[in-house]
């Protein structure tokens, strides 16, 4: 069993604590730990490093799961994914954010896992997460450790995917990022905290803390719907992902968002797809139309190995995730008591 480096540890019990040792640490050695599904396997292979880790496991706040002005919520960033994708409000209004928490690694990594890791999740390389003598036997990589990509050789940007699976039906869903810091709060649009360098993919500032996720109301008429590839049927990272909401009306597409996750550093939101859908039904024609727009617009690389299997296998997933979509309703104020 491979050990933790020796670490510094402190437990802060409000915001306020938190983001002043944050403020107060070497930006890079110091790391904030909530589930540490994903942080503790990296620091113990020196895929990541620190030395200090700040918990969060005792600030009641980041928690919760608050309701906000016009219907909207606010999941804590250290609400569990087991208790996401549980929650009878998510699991009827945002269907899709709540079915991307149940397929995330397994039940027991669930329990431990939480939203905000998930969205801050490091992202993923098959050069990258290897131990320190395996990367070092390369001569390290963009991301880590040397100066060349092992993906891309004439590559200048790191091409590591961002394998989380809630980004891509929060920005979907339209959902917003509260942040905190000695200088104050803001608030970002899930699709803006994140950027196009696979060595540092979002733009948390290395003060700042992301406290909540606000999701708001699905409009009336909304269907919401999430698919994921991975190898094996439990634990793997996935190799894509699919979310689609639509928001339809007397069987007419009013709106549609498509995003496609696990190619690059960013999630991709499609491009294009009002001319083909809106103001129509979604029947085949429409999703076979929408398939084949995921295919011109996404070109997996060999970040994460089947570059052309990825790429054989977008327009299936994406005309499975509009099959399959749910109505997001609001839920039975029976099952919130």
């Amino acid at each position: 069993m491979q050990p933790l480096p020796p670490l510094a540890w402190s437990a802060p019990t409000t915001i306020d604590e938190v983001v002043a040792a944050l403020a107060e640490g070497v930006p890079g050695e110091v790391r904030l730990h909530a589930g540490g599904t994903d942080l503790v396997p990296n620091l113990k292979r020196g895929v990541t490093s620190a030395r200090r880790l700040i918990g969060l496991g005792r600030v009641a706040e980041l928690q919760e799961l608050v309701d906000g002005p016009a219907d909207a919520l606010g999941v804590g960033a250290a609400v569990t994914l087991d208790d996401l994708g549980r929650d009878p409000r998510v699991v009827a209004r945002w269907p899709a954010v709540a079915e991307a928490a149940r397929q995330v690694a397994s039940p027991q990594l669930r329990r431990m896992a939480t939203l905000g890791g998930n969205l801050c999740l490091d992202t993923r390389c098959r050069f990258y997460d290897q131990s320190a003598f395996w990367r070092g036997a390369l001569g390290g990589c963009l991301k880590a450790d040397g100066d060349a990509c092992h993906v891309v050789p004439t590559g200048r940007k790191c091409v590591a995917a961002c394998c989380a699976d809630t980004p891509a039906p929060l920005i979907a869903a339209g959902a917003e990022l509260e942040l905190a810091s000695v200088r104050g709060p803001r608030r970002v649009h899930v699709a803006d905290f994140f950027a196009g360098d696979g060595a540092r993919n979002h733009t948390l500032a290395p003060d700042e803390l992301l406290v909540r996720v606000w999701l708001p109301a699905p409009a009336p008429g909304t269907r919401a719907g999430y698919q994921r590839l991975r190898r094996r049927g439990a634990i793997d990272f996935p190799l894509l992902t699919v979310a689609a909401t639509v928001v339809v009306e007397r069987d007419v597409v009013r709106a549609v968002t498509v995003v496609v996750g696990a190619l690059g550093a960013v999630p991709r939101r499609l491009r294009g797809l009002d001319a083909l859908a809106v103001g129509r039904p979604l029947d085949a024609a429409v999703r076979a139309a929408i398939a084949a727009a995921a295919t011109r617009q996404c070109h997996p690389l060999d970040n994460l190995g089947d570059a052309a299997w990825r790429q054989a296998v977008v327009a299936p997933l994406v005309r499975r995730t509009l099959e399959a979509l749910e109505p997001a309703t609001a839920p039975d104020a029976a099952s919130l008591r």
